[in-house]
């Protein structure tokens, strides 16, 4: 059988490479194991980078025009050139493309700092600085002591630090590992304990520098070391000057991958996961509760190990569910009251535990969510299970489980599919809030009409700047959101902080409660004024509170504000279609917005332009909170 990659050298040989590109991620899909977490390693990917390293982006482009590109910037202290192939292996296996612009060697200070470098023009979406052990040993004299090492790593902190200052867009640093060819250059175990804690001190105040540069990015070696194999090959070291192995390159690539993901808002929110021999040990159907575990044995323990980790990431807001082929009754009841089991029936936001098709019972849990199939992630024991849940959902990233328990969790976190740049408080509660959905379908179901359940569902709506502590959420909700986004695309965390306060933006944030409890921040508004309009440039509603009105009570709220508060004289929108967003194309003229004399731009977008002599009201089951940062003196408006 023709494994992924040997299919790749195929279409290589063939010159179909470019052509193929879209198939990718399926062909290293099927090599499995991408982190090599059973035998160590590089992975599929790294071999992948290899055979795609040589591609001609544009080539690639101009086959999948929707592919989406990634400009990385990459420097370092050392030579760093080996990191592309592994990058370039990574990004394809998400279906991302790399634009890879390297720096010469020791230039990465001239690199970062100076405007007019090849690296800055570039316009890089990620900028990847390599540090390693010559950061601050090449800053230290012949004979030295822990106390020079000390001293070159308060510099070399504080050059991280404009560097991270000096950079526009993300700045990727990683700690350093402490080699063995320089800690036992000292024949004591006292300075070798002081070299050790000056080392790590390094690297923990370099961790805590994101606290304060919110572009910069600290990947953590030590984990990546941990489950890998050396820093790196000595001769490689003294020869060519790389300085971190190709085993720990690869995994450090996969890490960047894992971060562009998340930069470009391509996050998983739900796992969906088997029981059977997957989150317990044995087939419940034939043993009954009292035959499984995920205790108690040692089998049993790696399954409760799972358990803990699944915990652990719906506490963070991961959506979790259930597709397994059981009884429902039985699993809800086994859920309830199995001894063994951390993960309980309030964990989950659906369990289909029924007999169809999983990746039937996948697309359900999709569209009972009302999230995109390719925000799941879909973990499974059986290979025919995953083999149908690739072909019939080819959207879900799909987690590879086998007979090993002891696996399961390295296998689950290995792609970093839920990674995201920060938490948020709304992050933490998601669990809850899709509890309380299925709390505001009943009462819809139990309506007379879909007026009489808005007016019993008591909506509120806020509008108004974000505070400084809700820029990592506006961000989040605009690289997220794709049903409710009217002209595509999103913004940094950086970009929203920036557009906060700057003359002749204005950027707003929605809030929304109701009888059930507070959906929190829930919508974003950006525009520009210019000569007396108000451009609105986009504007993101999650998809939770769609059909509620709250898209309207804002419009209504804004075009109130330009008119009243700004004396504008007129508000213009655009609508630019994308994969996702055809269910707001009516936007702009149910809330009275009329199509402007050229109805198409670039790319099938639709301009909309008010006069502002008749707004919208507010729909009467809306009650106001807050409009642009005042309480209104009317609470029912």
């Amino acid at each position: 059988m023709t494994t992924g990659l040997e299919r790749l050298r195929e279409l290589r040989a063939q010159g179909l490479l470019e052509k193929a590109y879209d198939q990718v991620p399926a062909l290293l899909a099927e090599e499995g194991d991408p982190a090599g977490a059973r035998t160590g390693g590089e992975g599929p990917a790294a071999g992948a980078g290899r055979l795609l390293a040589g591609l001609d982006p544009d080539a690639v482009l101009g086959h999948h025009p929707g592919t989406p590109v990634v400009t990385v910037a990459v420097t370092g202290q050392s030579t760093v050139g080996q990191v592309v192939a592994p990058l370039t292996g990574e990004l394809a296996r998400h279906g991302m493309l790399v634009r890879p612009v390297v720096g010469e060697y020791g230039t990465f200070l001239r690199d970062l700092t100076d405007p007019g470098s090849a690296l800055r023009t570039a316009e890089p979406d990620l900028t990847l600085c390599l540090l390693d052990a010559e950061t601050l040993f090449s800053q230290v004299p012949a004979v030295w002591r822990p106390e020079d090492v000390e001293t070159a790593a308060a510099a070399a902190l504080n050059r991280c630090a404009a560097m991270a200052e000096a950079v526009p867009a993300t700045l990727v640093l990683n700690t350093v590992p402490l080699p063995r060819t320089y800690s036992h250059q000292l024949v004591d175990h006292r300075s070798r304990a002081r070299l050790g804690a000056v080392w790590r001190e390094f690297n923990a105040r370099l961790l805590r520098l994101t606290e304060s540069a919110p572009r910069l990015v600290v990947i953590d070696l030590d984990p990546l070391i941990g489950a890998g194999g050396p820093v790196t090959d000595p001769r490689l070291a003294r020869y060519a000057k790389v300085q971190l192995g190709a085993e720990l390159l690869a995994a450090y690539a996969r890490e960047v991958a894992h971060l562009a993901r998340a930069l470009r808002g391509r996050i998983r929110k739900c796992l969906v996961l088997d029981l059977d021999n997957t989150l317990w040990d044995g087939v419940l159907g034939d043993d009954g509760p009292d035959g499984i575990a995920a205790a108690g044995t040692l089998r049993g323990e790696a399954f409760g190990a799972l358990q803990q980790c699944v915990k652990q990431l719906g506490s963070q807001g991961v959506l979790l569910a259930v597709s397994s082929k059981n009884e429902e009754g039985t699993v809800r009841e086994t859920l309830r009251n199995h001894p063994d089991l951390l993960l309980r029936e309030d964990d989950f936001v659906r369990i289909n535990a029924n007999w169809r098709p999983k990746d039937g019972n996948l697309a359900d849990i999709a569209r009972q969510l009302d999230i995109g199939a390719d925000a799941l992630v879909f973990a499974d024991d059986s290979p025919a299970e995953r083999a149908q849940v690739r072909l019939g959902v080819p959207a879900a990233a799909v987690v590879a489980l086998d007979e090993e328990p002891a696996l399961h969790v390295t296998r689950l976190l290995a792609d970093g599919w839920f990674d995201t740049l920060s938490l948020t408080d709304e992050d933490r509660a998601r669990t809850g809030e899709y509890h309380r959905q299925r709390e505001r379908r009943a009462l819809h179901e139990n309506s007379g009409s879909h007026e009489e359940f808005l007016r019993a569902l008591e909506v509120t709506v806020g509008l108004g700047p974000p505070r400084p502590h809700e820029f990592a959420r506006v961000s989040q909700l605009t690289l997220r959101t794709n049903q409710f986004n009217l002209t595509g695309g999103g913004l940094a965390e950086s970009e929203v902080a920036a557009l906060a306060d700057r003359p002749g933006r204005l950027l707003l944030a929605a809030r929304s409660a109701d009888r059930f409890g507070d959906n929190g921040l829930v919508g974003a508004v950006l525009g520009t004024i210019v000569d007396g309009v108000l451009r609105l440039d986009n504007m993101w509603l999650s998809c939770r509170v769609l059909g509620r009105g709250v898209e309207q009570a804002c419009l209504a709220l804004l075009l109130e504000h330009a008119r009243h508060d700004r004396g504008l004289s007129a508000v213009t929108g655009r609508y630019t279609p994308t994969a996702r967003n055809g269910r707001v194309r009516d936007l702009y003229p149910s809330c009275g917005f009329a199509p402007s004399s050229d109805p198409a731009g670039p790319g099938g977008a639709l301009e909309f332009h008010h006069d502002l002599a008749r707004v919208p009201v507010v729909p009467a089951h809306v009650r106001i909170t807050e409009t642009l940062g005042r309480r209104p003196a009317d609470e029912s408006r």
